[in-house]
């Protein structure tokens, strides 16, 4: 059976027709290719946020004795670093503390930035903070999925808390 839309067209409308469908068609083979490239070209995986801090073993200690972090590794890097990677439990991404001078002052501005964690019970942690000589810095405050608290760290960063209902 012939096709009547090809053959309703005249010749020089179908080539054009034609070109336009072969044009349509390699440039989404190239956008397909490209994402291809770019799918296979992407990261697996988080693995560590970096903060920069003047006092190192305070700011460890906080991230150790006040949120429960483990220690994973400690070490000095090529150009003199000194560098403490610590991750929460239940977490496969860590947070790596550093200490290096050489980088000049650290401002750590308002708002800017912030680590959060996910707690089992909000006012338990904030009794336990508080016994340790730190306040939450804001907080609590209800949310749809639970409760939300800050408090920061030594040097200024702050610190999202997270107790979230029915878990």
């Amino acid at each position: 059976m012939p096709n009547l839309v090809n053959a309703s067209l005249p010749r020089a409308l179908r080539k054009t027709r034609n070109e336009a469908v072969f044009t349509a068609l390699s440039r989404e083979r190239r956008l397909n290719r490209s994402v291809r490239l770019i799918r296979y070209g992407m990261v697996k995986k988080l693995l560590h946020t970096r903060y920069r801090v003047h006092d190192l073993e305070k700011t460890v200690a906080f991230y150790k004795d006040i949120l429960g972090l483990e220690e994973v590794r400690r070490h000095t890097s090529g150009r003199g670093s000194q560098l403490v990677f610590l991750k929460a439990p239940g977490s496969d991404e860590e947070i790596e503390i550093c200490k290096f001078d050489g980088s000049g002052p650290i401002v750590v501005g308002p708002d800017l930035t912030h680590l959060a964690f996910e707690v089992e019970d909000l006012d338990k942690f904030a009794k336990h903070a508080a016994s340790k000589g730190y306040q939450l810095s804001d907080g609590p405050h209800s949310t749809n999925g639970g409760r939300i608290a800050f408090i920061d760290a030594p040097e200024g960063y702050e610190v999202e808390l997270i107790e979230r209902v029915g878990k």
